[in-house]
């Protein structure tokens, strides 16, 4: 199959004229035709024969010229439906691309289509769409993570070469955790969020989601670098990550915080992680133990600030200008902007709001202290393996704990590159991430390069 091969094998074998952009456009939809019915990968899927049509007409000008590709439906896409899977924006087709999705045009990357998500990004699981949930392919009884589940399974089922997702507080990595792929949650502003639906926008970050980290490295140099239209994006330069991959551990050291392998950890999640670290050792790297004993603190400053951002993002979707009434917002929805609410209400912001803007002030302070002890921290994605469809509906809280290790790196603004890192006795996939300083994207993607150098569990795929 020529999906999967990498996107740098893909690049070289148009070049050569081993095969023509035609040819992976073709094999995509195949896979479409195949799996998404069985997934649900996908709420919008562009018609073949217009993506054929610019796979004939492409200039191979780029490493991602002439590859299909699958966009998270939270961007702005001119022409093409966009609903953050809620049926408030059923209907909207926008007037304006975002720049993540201008700039991969410009690159000559081809649209397959919008993938589901949780609506709103409000969800663990993508299970809060309104548009049916994500099944992991790897078990499809089971969820696939969220709130980017179908980017995720767009990837690991070969139905596009590579997604892009957008990570608030795990939106990115749980799902690649879940599905055997590779995400990467940037810098907060290494990438222009002009265009993408808001969840809270000082968590928010856009990245890349693909099967191998050297795929996300080359999507990277793309989609980073400062943005007019997006005054949070960083001017600092972007470097060519696919050639800074083959680095030496020997002056590597990485951090095993204590407290997130802790109880609620499943006992085959954390051999699995804690074998990266031996692996990578094996390799030449330093192991440290380390402690954040803020740890805890995470989830309730997570679920104070970002609920109350996005009771401010989602009071523009009133019906009269664009999109349908407010009575279409899911229950999971509804319960966010109503925490949101009233944490910045009159009477209440200093006890919630501020004391919780106060306590992210030391996390920013309690990752830099992590971080000035070692190079790179460890960590789980997620404390469980997938669970089966309603679990975690049916309980708001787990819904809220399944983000435990994902949520205290937004409100930092510090990258996390999650790989896949072996599997359960049941074969679902388990994954780690690996936490950097802010813009310190080099060193994540080397380290994690390095690790699939040595393993081989990326190059699994479900078989359906």
């Amino acid at each position: 199959m020529l999906l999967d091969k990498s996107i740098s094998e893909l690049s070289a074998g148009l070049r050569s004229g081993e095969f023509t952009s035609v040819d992976l456009v073709n094999e995509c939809y195949d896979n479409i035709e195949k799996y998404n019915s069985l997934t649900n990968a996908f709420i919008t899927i562009v018609t073949r024969e217009e993506a054929l049509k610019k796979a004939q007409d492409v200039k191979l000008t780029s490493p991602l010229s002439g590859l299909p590709f699958a966009l998270k439906d939270c961007f702005a896409t001119t022409g093409v439906r966009t609903t953050a899977a809620s049926k408030v924006l059923e209907n909207f087709i926008p007037p304006y691309s975002a720049t993540i999705y201008k700039k991969l045009l410009d690159a000559g990357a081809i649209l397959i289509g919008k993938a589901n998500m949780d609506a709103w990004g409000h969800g663990g699981s993508s299970e809060n769409t309104d548009f049916g949930p994500v099944k992991n392919p790897w078990d499809i009884t089971r969820v696939a993570g969220g709130s980017g589940g179908g980017p995720a399974v767009a990837v690991a089922t070969r139905m596009a070469v590579f997604a892009i997702g957008e990570d608030t507080g795990g939106s990115i990595r749980n799902p690649a955790g879940w599905t055997n792929t590779t995400g990467l949650k940037v810098t907060y502003g290494r990438v222009s969020r002009y265009g993408a639906i808001a969840y809270a926008s000082s968590f928010d970050t856009v990245g890349p989601v693909a099967k191998s980290v050297e795929d996300c490295a080359i999507v990277l140099e793309t989609i980073a670098g400062v943005d007019k239209y997006d005054a949070t994006s960083s001017p600092v330069s972007v470097p060519a990550y696919s050639s800074l991959l083959n680095l030496d551990l020997s002056n590597v050291t990485i951090g095993i915080p204590k407290e997130f392998y802790g109880d609620g950890l499943d006992p085959e999640i954390k051999e699995a992680v804690l074998k990266v670290s031996t692996d990578l050792q094996t390799a030449g790297a330093t192991i440290k133990e380390i402690s954040m004993p803020l740890f805890d603190l995470c989830l309730p400053v997570y679920y104070l600030i970002a609920p109350s951002e996005t009771s401010s993002n989602l009071a523009r979707y009133d019906g009269v200008r664009y999109g349908t009434g407010r009575d279409n917002f899911t229950d999971e929805t509804i319960r966010r902007i109503l925490i949101g609410t009233y944490a910045l209400s009159a009477g209440y912001y200093d006890a919630y709001y501020k004391k919780a803007q106060q306590v992210r002030t030391l996390f920013i302070e309690e990752y830099k202290k992590a971080l000035s002890q070692c190079d790179v921290l460890l960590q789980p994605i997620m404390p469980n393996i997938p669970p089966k469809f309603g679990e975690l509906l049916s309980d708001p809280l787990q819904n809220l704990l399944a983000d435990i290790y994902t949520v205290s790196q937004n409100p930092v603004g510090v990258p996390s590159l999650a790989i896949p890192c072996g599997f359960t006795k049941n074969n679902l996939p388990i994954g780690a991430q690996i936490v950097g300083k802010m813009f310190s994207e080099e060193l994540l993607l080397a380290l994690g390069h390095q690790y699939q150098k040595l393993t081989d569990y990326h190059t699994q795929k479900p078989q359906l």
